[in-house]
């Protein structure tokens, strides 16, 4: 057992992965609706790219300065 569950995180993820998680699964529901819960292998692409738009809005509102690294 990790010590998440100790801490009482049921899912046993960090925070930034458990958000990563919603907000692919977010998205996947939103393509699935689109596409009348089919996904056709033309699809994929598509829904790989609004996935990764996804992930982009969730990274730049968690980390406002992506991209330049702290002085040391």
């Amino acid at each position: 057992m990790s010590d998440a569950y100790v801490v009482g995180d049921p899912d046993g993820l960090p925070p930034l992965q458990a958000e990563l998680r919603d907000a692919v699964a977010r998205e996947l529901h939103a393509q699935l609706a689109l596409r009348a819960e089919r996904l056709e292998l033309a699809d994929v692409p598509e829904v790989a790219y609004q996935v990764t738009r996804r992930i982009d809005e969730l990274l730049s509102r968690r980390v406002p300065s992506r991209g330049r690294h702290s002085p040391a």
